[in-house]
């Protein structure tokens, strides 16, 4: 399966270019500032809720905006590539049906696309680390390494997805309802300290929150995160990623059937 998949990935290297540009450009067009949104876009919302939370509920939360960004960020990469990957085999039916492709590319573009956007958004990141005299540590190497956990595991997610809604079109709206219940149990805008401890031991069950606390260590406060740590988020990763083209081989060749 390995051999076939690189195989096929490089000959149609060429089609997983075109689509990530082809998404890029559907999400920006006919917009007067494009690209910038990427950047726009979280520092607005970031404004927004800091004000709220942090003027209204009163979190206590040292440098709260990069706190808050810092979450945001991966949890909006997350929302976004599993969202739109979800749609991209039923999206993709008019070519499927006309010539033979390696079905998974669909996925992997939407997932590749939103990974791009995400890229341009650390601008805004660092922009607020700047404007809040935030230091800048040595633990801030790891950061492709975070961003490749994240990668790997919105993929196999994405992947699952995918035959999913082939499947189950009522995954779409489920998957809408589950999303807004993530966002709420992501620590993302406030402090895992307002949990209570029972709610605080499920968190192992939320694998976002594991690489959300790893980016806030190495960004935020200067801390080498543990063997165990890089385990737990490699293992998630890998695990999602293996389930997710399992999944995905498996039910590929029934496509044509329900799209």
């Amino acid at each position: 399966m390995n051999w076939i998949l690189k195989n096929n990935l490089f000959k149609y290297k060429w089609l997983l270019e075109e689509l990530v540009i082809r998404d890029l450009k559907i999400k920006y067009r006919r917009s007067v500032l494009g690209y910038l949104w990427s950047v726009l876009n979280p520092l607005l919302m970031m404004l927004v809720l800091t004000v709220v939370f942090s003027t209204v509920f009163r979190f206590d939360i040292p440098n709260y905006p990069v706190y808050l960004l810092t979450g945001q960020l991966l949890f909006n990469f997350y929302s976004e590539s599993t969202t739109m990957a979800m749609d991209s085999i039923l999206n993709g039916a008019a070519l499927i049906k006309k010539v033979y492709l390696p079905k998974y590319i669909f996925p992997l573009s939407r997932v590749l696309s939103t990974f791009t956007t995400l890229l341009f958004s650390l601008l805004a990141l660092f922009i607020v680390m700047v404007v809040t005299s935030t230091s800048f540590h040595i633990t801030l190497i790891l950061l492709p390494v975070v961003f490749i956990y994240m990668l790997i595991f919105s993929l196999g997610v994405s992947l699952i997805l995918a035959v999913s809604v082939v499947y189950f079109r009522d995954i779409k709206h489920l998957y809408g309802v589950f999303l807004s219940a993530l966002n709420f149990l992501t620590p993302i805008f406030y402090p895992t300290s307002i949990l209570p401890e029972w709610l605080k031991s499920w968190m192992i069950f939320n694998p976002l929150y594991d690489y959300i606390e790893f980016l806030r260590d190495i960004l935020l406060y200067g801390k080498w995160p543990t063997w165990e740590e890089n385990l737990l988020c490699i293992a998630c990763s890998l695990g999602f990623l293996a389930v997710g083209m399992w999944v995905f081989e498996k039910h590929q060749k029934n496509f044509i059937l329900y799209i």
